[in-house]
């Protein structure tokens, strides 16, 4: 598409549509954008055009080759005539965003959109990026100007916000759960109505009901797992990562936690009873029991087939541990690491004993959380060995673990866009915690 790369679209609103030829087609009665469960901008799917006979039609974007200040232009004359109707997961940009009451990200101020502006990507979609927007003031005072934001600087524009929810399906809301991030997901179920919320849960499949349980509040997982009954509670506790499911039953009451205990295979169980002798506030607590472990025998090329696993972290794959059999934590004794960035300078048929560092230092299980904290600051590292008396080796802490014991209890609840500016680096208080 040749010229325009910004569009706002209010100024579309009306404009003829030619045909290739300069044959009348219609008018621009409104833009068609696919909304998206988490916070991204829209992708523009088309345009809704009024025929002649005032009948409205839709014209996918490829057919458009010119948006102009003066007229719409397609690429063919030929388009399908049947009547536009509007699917439940798409917003028209004029008809139901336009004027929509919103909140700023940054104040919590109220506002109201007065436009909207597309713009062309690299993979020539056209993408809702901005908003123009006034803030609402009292009745006394004077308008205010308008501003033009990014679209994730606005509230009260997601999918949950433009589409009545009562209506809106589980299958529709699974389907639109494709694709985005666990942490996403989770913005969006906590934002849907206590029953709907339940409906959803109970339709995910265990593992990706797992990932988004992980990324909840404390007080939204213990509300889910107790919702689920206690066979699939604990199902979705063994597909969780120990720390994680740890983490949540040490919230439960004894009784309960025991019993979800008892019904988890012992094979995964095991390291969640290890991880819950530790308190919550030190290295034990805070460490996976499944870090990347190899026999000083194994070869880089084998290292490096570990470290590709889709499942890890990137903190888990920064390292692998070598350690003397049995490799499960705890594992025999403990030899040393090696940072994956090494493993990429070594011949691929090299024994990783012989990259091996061993004089970097390990920390104990019942280190505290400042001395966590500054042992990774004082070596730079995203993840690090936690090491018993006897030189086994018990897990490793990761970086996005001690984030969020730095983090305000409701880090999650606010969001990346609503956290405050200053500095977040006193260390969460918590009621409770694994003794």
């Amino acid at each position: 598409m040749a010229g325009t790369q910004r569009v706002f679209v209010a100024q579309l609103a009306g404009l003829p549509v030619f045909g290739p030829g300069g044959e009348s087609i219609g008018k621009v009665r409104d833009i068609v954008a696919a909304l998206r469960l988490d916070r991204k901008p829209p992708r523009v799917l088309g345009i809704v055009v009024e025929l002649p006979t005032r009948r409205p039609i839709f014209v996918p974007m490829l057919r458009v080759t010119s948006l102009e200040s003066h007229a719409v232009a397609l690429s063919t004359g030929s388009v399908s005539l049947r009547r536009f109707e509007q699917r439940r997961t798409e917003v028209l940009v004029i008809g139901q965003l336009i004027d929509k009451k919103v909140r700023l990200a940054t104040t919590a101020g109220p506002a109201t959109v007065i436009d909207a502006s597309m713009e062309r990507t690299r993979t020539r979609d056209w993408v809702v990026t901005r908003l123009a927007v006034r803030e609402r003031t009292g009745l006394l005072t004077r308008r205010s100007a308008v501003q033009v934001l990014n679209w994730t600087d606005v509230r009260g524009t997601d999918l949950t916000d433009l589409t009545d929810n009562t209506t809106l399906g589980t299958q529709q809301l699974l389907a639109s759960f494709e694709g985005i991030r666990a942490a996403d997901a989770a913005t969006v179920l906590r934002d849907l109505p206590l029953a709907r919320r339940y409906e959803v849960a109970d339709a995910l499949d265990d593992d990706r009901l797992a990932d988004v349980i992980e990324e909840l509040p404390e007080e939204d997982q213990k509300d889910l797992l107790t919702h689920l009954d206690e066979a699939r509670a604990a199902d979705i506790l063994e597909a969780m990562d120990p720390d994680d499911a740890a983490d949540l039953l040490a919230e439960l009451p004894s009784g309960m936690q025991e019993r979800l205990l008892e019904l988890m295979e012992p094979e995964e169980s095991a390291p969640v009873r290890r991880l819950l002798q530790y308190s919550f506030d030190t290295a034990g607590g805070l460490m996976t029991p499944e870090p990347i472990v190899l026999t000083p025998d194994a070869t880089i090329a084998e290292a490096l087939a570990r470290v590709r696993a889709p499942g890890l972290t990137p903190a888990l794959a920064s390292m692998v541990f070598v350690c003397r059999p049995p490799q499960a934590t705890p594992t025999g004794r403990y030899l040393g690491s090696v940072h994956t960035q090494r493993l990429l300078r070594e011949p691929p048929f090299d024994l990783v004993a012989g990259a091996v560092d061993k004089e970097m230092a390990r920390m104990s299980a019942d280190a505290s959380l400042a001395e966590v904290t500054r042992f990774f600051a004082a070596y730079n590292l995203v993840c690090a060995p936690v090491v018993d008396d006897e030189e086994h080796l018990l897990g490793a802490v990761t970086v996005d673990d001690v984030l969020d014991h730095l983090l305000p209890d409701n880090w999650r609840e606010l969001g990346l866009g609503d956290m405050p500016a200053r500095s977040r680096t006193s260390a969460r208080m918590k009621g409770t915690g694994r003794a």
